[in-house]
């Protein structure tokens, strides 16, 4: 058994994938993808997964914390990829990012007492500096062009940071054809946002939610913890 489902089910709570391995993403094929932003990036764990089901798309990486940057900028074997130091959000500034002993679960936001209780291993933590620049900018340079390139998918991994990534990088998002996000039902970081509020600003950017492809459930009472969420444009909604 994997050792963070251990952990969490000694809590009351377990994980479920409701799709396994690549099949999970395996629609996405049918989505004439070309370009991967994989914000939250971690040590690369995503673009690995994706590059299996989009061999030829361009992938950019943006992971904050120095340590999984390196291991993240030694992909050469993802083919087409690029890293980048820093996290995104709405405004350009340099913040302490509270990089959890479990880096998975670090994040810009204080973690609650619930988030501790629920995960007890991740809650040592430690500060580190970290730059901080908007979507909308980066693509600006990145010259993302999805009527010439081919369609953009953006997953966003930022433990309560989303609001933030998506309020700066809306024109980005207008133009992406698919986004995957992990959403919170409980407040796991101090004010983050809930599944319903990333809903509904997927909503009036033109999306519609697909589904999990996995959810963190409390056993005991069925409550839904956090998942990671699909969307996709509405096929008659205009970039």
């Amino acid at each position: 058994m994997n050792p963070v489902r251990r952990v969490i089910q000694k809590t009351g709570f377990d994980l479920h994938r409701y799709r396994k391995g690549p099949d999970k993403l395996e629609w996405i094929k049918s989505q004439n993808i070309k370009t991967v932003l994989d914000i939250g990036a971690n040590v690369g764990q995503f673009a690995k997964e994706i590059r299996e089901i989009l061999p030829d798309a361009q992938i950019y990486s943006f992971e904050p914390l120095k340590e999984c940057f390196n291991k993240l900028s030694q992909g050469s074997s993802l083919g087409k990829f690029e890293a980048f130091n820093f996290a995104l959000g709405d405004k350009e500034e340099t913040k302490e990012i509270n990089k959890s002993s479990y880096t998975p679960s670090s994040s810009l936001l204080p973690m609650t007492n619930t988030h501790k209780t629920l995960f007890p291993h991740t809650k040592k933590h430690s500060q580190e500096k970290i730059e901080i620049k908007r979507l909308d900018d980066v693509a600006k340079d990145l010259n993302l062009d999805p009527s010439a390139d081919g369609e953009i998918l953006i997953k966003v991994d930022v433990q309560g940071f989303e609001d933030k990534v998506i309020a700066g990088g809306v024109e980005t998002f207008k133009k992406a054809k698919v986004v995957l996000i992990e959403n919170s039902f409980v407040e796991l970081y101090e004010s983050q946002p809930l599944f319903d509020d990333i809903y509904m600003k997927l909503k009036e950017l033109g999306f519609e939610y697909r589904g999990a492809l996995q959810q963190k459930i409390a056993k005991n009472t069925g409550q839904i913890i956090s998942e990671d969420s699909m969307f996709i444009r509405y096929e008659n909604h205009a970039k």
